[in-house]
């Protein structure tokens, strides 16, 4: 049994290769179904974000072929997109779920989106009965081990986004929001994390919303609504537009443009993953373009975060640490858990036999002796795991597989 990742990031791969292998919240779903009954799968987690595509699988050896099973159900061919994917397996996969569900890898040192996206994959994984005892294990304690590091820890970016992120780039060119008229295309947690942040910044916004569901969507206090299909109308008049939607189709179309008139100075920004803007809108005279790649650290900003965060990091470390050691406890046990009940059933049966003189020279009539023999049986099985599990925790795994393999020994026939 084996703990396998592979994966593509934001650090590997640009937007339009995450863009290929993004699925929607549905299309994860089907796809860790299909996963989970695939060769050697024994539960599987699919993590999509903007910034990242995982397939996280238990798997009865570290030789499954999970590339080959994401491209299958991606319908891609496998050798155009190998070079922007990485492979983790047991420790050093469970060590990155760890520092990125506590937003350690990430963008922005310490967001806190992450740790939402990493529950709610094991939500979806749960409710499509893809999960297993592993992962449901390993990503309980990944988020567990996420939340202590956000209560203990004080990173300077924890609560910043990419639309901060953006606003600041800006800011350092020069280009203030505020006063300016904004629309926010998109109205799910990205739109409405980048609505309060430009109107927080001083800009008059107004958010798109369908207008099938105009009646029930919740949009920042303060902000406008404007109904999606006049979204085109409403462009001209505005300094900057952003789009954040989770549709499989482009927001705004360059051929839509040729029918407006395009005001100088447009800001567009497009933090979708696929792309909601079509990328050759970029090339109209007058308009200043950026996706979500336009807004990666610099190295040397991120090594001044890095160096900065020093004493945080570390910290952060110590707690992953504690949580990997607590989680490859119970995991280093569950391939030898039925050895161990096996042991349990062969002591009880030595014992039974080298009792059973005993019993019969007892002055009580048979059913009680029958009820004795099944009550110290009972509680020899119970000390022989009492032992046992108490090697397994006072010793190194390896000396404690010595330990079993010695004891078993005991028992061959």
């Amino acid at each position: 049994m084996s703990i396998l990742m592979i994966g593509i990031d934001h650090s590997m791969a640009p937007v339009d290769v995450r863009a290929r292998f993004s699925f929607t919240k549905k299309q994860a779903g089907e796809a860790v179904e299909k996963i989970k009954l695939m060769d050697g799968i024994r539960g599987c987690v699919l993590l999509s974000t903007c910034n990242r595509l995982e397939l996280w699988a238990s798997v009865e050896n570290e030789n499954v072929p999970l590339y080959h099973y994401l491209c299958q159900i991606k319908e891609v061919p496998e050798e155009e997109w190998a070079s922007f994917f990485i492979t983790r397996k047991d420790r050093e996969a469970a060590e990155h779920l760890f520092f990125m569900t506590a937003g350690l890898k990430s963008q922005i040192m310490g967001e806190d989106q992450i740790l939402t996206q990493v529950k709610e994959a094991l939500s979806l994984a749960r409710e499509h009965f893809a999960s297993d005892g592993v992962m449901e294990v390993l990503f309980r304690m990944a988020v567990t081990s996420g939340k202590k590091i956000k209560t203990d820890i004080s990173f300077s970016h924890g609560n910043a986004s990419v639309i901060h992120m953006a606003l600041k780039m800006l800011e350092k060119q020069g280009y203030t929001v505020s006063g300016k008229k904004v629309m926010v295309i998109g109205n799910g947690e990205m739109g409405r994390v980048s609505a309060q942040a430009l109107m927080d910044a001083g800009a008059d916004v107004r958010v798109t919303v369908r207008q099938y569901r105009s009646g029930i969507v919740d949009i920042p206090m303060g902000a406008g609504r404007l109904d999606y299909t006049d979204r085109m109308e409403y462009l001209p008049s505005c300094d900057l537009v952003v789009s954040a939607t989770a549709s499989p189709n482009y927001t705004l179309r360059r051929e839509q443009f040729d029918e407006i008139r395009v005001p100088q100075g447009l800001v567009l920004i497009d933090l979708a993953v696929p792309r909601d803007i079509e990328p050759s809108i970029r090339e109209i005279p007058g308009i200043t373009f950026y996706d979500m790649d336009s807004f990666s650290t610099k190295k040397e900003e991120q090594d001044a975060v890095n160096e900065s965060e020093a004493e945080n990091l570390k910290a952060a470390s110590a707690i992953v640490e504690d949580q990997l050691a607590e989680f490859f406890k119970w995991y280093s046990g569950q391939d030898v858990i039925p050895r161990v009940m096996t042991l349990k059933e062969d002591a009880v049966e030595d014992m039974d036999r080298r009792i059973q003189k005993v019993l019969k020279a007892l002055p009580v009539d048979d059913n009680d002796k029958e009820k004795l023999k099944e009550n110290l049986n009972a509680a020899a099985g119970k000390v022989v795991l009492k032992l046992i599990f108490g090697l397994r925790d006072s010793l190194s795994p390896d000396i404690f597989l010595s330990c079993v393999a010695g004891l078993e020994k005991l028992y061959e026939e």
